[in-house]
């Protein structure tokens, strides 16, 4: 690469742009500015630096960058109270934890219907649960709650159609369930408005054509669906993603780093984690993807117990666990830091297959 040093520069008198918006203006250079993963070469004192690597900011100064306080703004659909709803023994129970301290769960209110299997998700201020199922019928119904309010849930609107082992995930505007079993296990993705009651409509399809019990997070902008199992009993590896602005089917995205079904997902809006599940037998394993970046899973760490049918949910900096194989048990990690789960506290009751989401 070739290096240009210039003593000075004289123009007219108007402004000349230049790349990473510098500009001179009456011989006065105003700004130096770089967006890029690397630590760029030959700056000047004051210059500044976004590392899109880790989303922080430097400033140049004495030959050195510094790592200013500034960090990324959290994604709008999570937030610091995390909420449990229902689950597989036909519990309308919905509970709540404060996810920045560690403690048992409080009583939050009760669901429409007594409900398991359903996909929660959120803006940050209204939680949907959406499908499940009840006294040996699937559902097609959504309940939303307030998030920061403690009190009952009210109908919302239905799903396209009836079906349990829903997932569900949120760019904040949006909520999207995805796979499931209906009549048959079921590709369907349907989404809603969160904001404006009614029912759901049709996104697309998953890319599997069988996908029940998969896990689910998102970012501001993908959707990703992982895992899940075929009526034959596959155990998938697939994790498929959507543009959640744009309607349409799933593509692939990469794969788990085994086949697992019964698992839950949740994410910081840059990292996915997915942990617990069945490979055939119950794991506590703890994977995790880049959203941004496809390509397949990496080992994160272990959950404090091999767990399956639990759920998740996270603020800006920990992913929470609950629940899952008759276990009351709640367990944390910090999202952008690879590790084993650390106990939360505990569950009012022991459930299976809850669903769960976030906000404030």
């Amino acid at each position: 690469m070739s290096t240009l040093k210039v003593d000075s520069i004289t123009n007219d008198g108007s402004a000349v742009d230049f790349t990473y918006n510098a500009k001179v203006s009456n011989g006065t250079l105003k700004k130096e500015y770089y967006e890029q993963g690397t630590e760029p070469a030959y700056p000047c004192d004051g210059a500044l630096w976004f590392n899109t690597s880790d989303d922080t900011f430097h400033i140049y100064a004495n030959n050195a960058w510094y790592a200013t306080t500034a960090s990324r703004p959290p994604p709008p659909f999570v937030g610091n109270r995390g909420i449990f709803a229902g689950g597989s023994f036909y519990y309308d129970v919905i509970q709540y934890i404060t996810i920045t301290t560690a403690g048992n769960a409080t009583d939050f209110g009760d669901l429409v219907n007594y409900n398991g299997y359903m996909g929660g998700c959120s803006n940050g201020s209204r939680g949907l649960f959406g499908g499940g199922y009840h006294a040996g019928s699937k559902l097609a119904t959504i309940d939303y709650i307030t998030i920061a309010s403690t009190g009952n849930a009210a109908d919302f609107g239905d799903l396209t159609e009836a079906r349990r082992n829903v997932s569900a995930c949120s760019d904040g505007t949006k909520g999207v369930f995805a796979g499931g079993q209906a009549s048959a296990h079921t590709p369907t993705i349907d989404y809603v408005t969160i904001a404006t009651l009614g029912n759901a409509i049709d996104f697309g399809d998953l890319t599997q054509a069988e996908p029940k019990a998969t896990a689910s997070c998102a970012s501001e902008v993908r959707g990703i669906f992982a895992g899940g199992n075929s009526s034959g009993g596959i155990k998938y590896n697939v994790i498929d993603y959507i543009t959640i602005a744009t309607t349409g089917n799933a593509t692939d995205f990469g794969d788990l780093t085994a086949g697992r079904t019964n698992h839950a997902g949740c994410s910081d809006g840059v990292r996915g984690i997915f942990g617990g599940g069945s490979t055939g037998d119950t794991v506590n394993t703890i994977d995790y993807i880049t959203i941004a970046t496809t390509g397949n899973a990496i080992d994160f760490g272990d959950l404090t117990a091999n767990t399956a049918n639990l759920a998740a949910c996270a603020n800006a900096t920990r992913g929470v666990f609950g629940g899952g194989s008759s276990s009351d048990t709640i367990s944390y990690v910090i999202i952008q830091t690879a590790g084993n789960a650390t106990d939360f506290g505990n569950l009012l009751a022991a459930t299976s297959n809850p669903a769960a989401c976030s906000g404030d």
